[in-house]
């Protein structure tokens, strides 16, 4: 526990930590529970509003901790329904966070880190360089922020019904932090999201699944993107540190009997480059040994960027060859395109970028 003079955000502590918190202030452990209840059920940042505390529990919370939720830095509403804030976090620095509503479902995918190291040819975001982590509170605080925008009720009206973290970072690469606050996702005295409903998207950090598989119970989608390793180099750098072969061992392993679960695959499909017929057919003898979906994603084109979208007609041709092998597929509908709130185009605010290939040899 951090010592007394340091103030503690609350936000970065799930369950368990939030018990250690307490007894560290000499309190009984069961404050936790109502502290974690006035955060994420009810909303409350203000220790003058947790009436169940007594006044001197109040007081001494005042001297030592806060609920500090990132900042709102802006809005913006797609003609599609589509929201996406601008968070700060001080420091200059800030992320990106977009709600997609749906007729039957509303999806939060929110971001791990500011900026990310892992430079991906075909997302805006890895053009942006990469600053650091992000903590436990900032995590969780994007959805606590998105929910309070929304109206979304943990009891009642619930707007969001799904979390992806997908938006700026390599959730893997920050392992600790993100678990954190996936449990507090998935908490009863948190937002209370079933594990099938809190997805976590990798470019394919091959230990970070290993170790995620054994700690914590969630949805797994990995961006694949090429059936071979010469393709998925150009796109995914860090295929060169862990190829295909050893991915498809780590999905295998985490999709096992032991653990009964499925992983998505993300395959944006890229004119001229990995949508090729062969290719779909290549993918097909990849996958069908791994229980998993395919979803196909249309290149969202970004300012710099040399490639482009493949035609529609060849991304349902695409389509149409790897369902015939036996692979369930979908066609991401491109949603927010006219904020820039699509797959990929994520930038935020980054400020330093001339830490990318040290952080990658960290991270990795």
């Amino acid at each position: 526990m951090k010592r007394e003079q340091e103030t503690v955000n609350l936000m970065d502590l799930e369950e368990g930590r939030m018990r250690s918190f307490f007894e560290w202030l000499g309190e009984k452990p069961f404050r936790a529970q109502q502290v974690l209840k006035w955060i994420y059920h009810q909303g409350v940042t203000d220790f003058d509003e947790m009436t169940n505390l007594s006044l001197a529990l109040r007081e001494k919370l005042k001297a030592v901790a806060v609920i500090e939720p990132p900042r709102i830095l802006s809005e913006q509403q797609s003609a599609d329904g589509t929201v996406k804030w601008l968070m700060g976090f001080g420091g200059g620095n800030a992320v990106e966070t977009v709600f997609i509503p749906e007729p039957n479902r509303g999806t939060l995918c929110i971001s791990s880190q500011v900026g990310c190291a892992l430079n991906c040819t075909f997302c805006s975001t890895g053009a942006q360089g990469f600053n650091r982590n992000l903590e436990t509170g900032e995590i969780i605080g994007q959805v606590w922020q998105a929910a309070r925008a929304l109206g979304h009720e943990r009891n009642g009206t619930r707007r969001i019904t799904n979390i992806v973290l997908m938006g700026m970072g390599e959730p893997l690469a920050n392992f600790n932090p993100v678990v954190r606050a996936i449990s507090l996702m998935r908490n009863d005295l948190g937002f209370g999201f079933a594990a099938k409903r809190v997805t976590l998207s990798t470019a394919g950090l091959v230990p970070g699944i290993d170790r995620l598989r054994e700690t914590i119970d969630v949805a797994l989608a990995v961006s694949l993107h090429a059936p071979d390793d010469e393709t998925r180099v150009k796109l995914v750098p860090l295929n060169r540190k862990y190829p295909i072969s050893e991915l498809m061992r780590a999905c295998r392993d985490f999709v096992s009997e032991k653990h009964k679960r499925t992983v998505t695959f993300e395959y944006t499909l890229i004119d001229g480059v990995n949508d090729h017929p062969d290719q779909a057919r290549k993918l097909v003898k990849l996958l069908r040994r791994v229980p998993s979906k395919l979803n196909l994603i249309p290149f969202n084109p970004f300012p710099g960027t040399e490639y482009r979208c493949s035609p529609d007609s060849r991304i349902l041709e695409f389509q149409s060859i790897v369902m015939k092998g036996g692979l369930i597929a979908t066609v991401r509908k491109t949603r927010g395109e006219d904020i820039d709130a699509a797959c990929g185009q994520l930038v935020g605010k980054v400020l330093d970028r001339t830490r990318r290939s040290r952080t990658l040899r960290e991270q990795t």
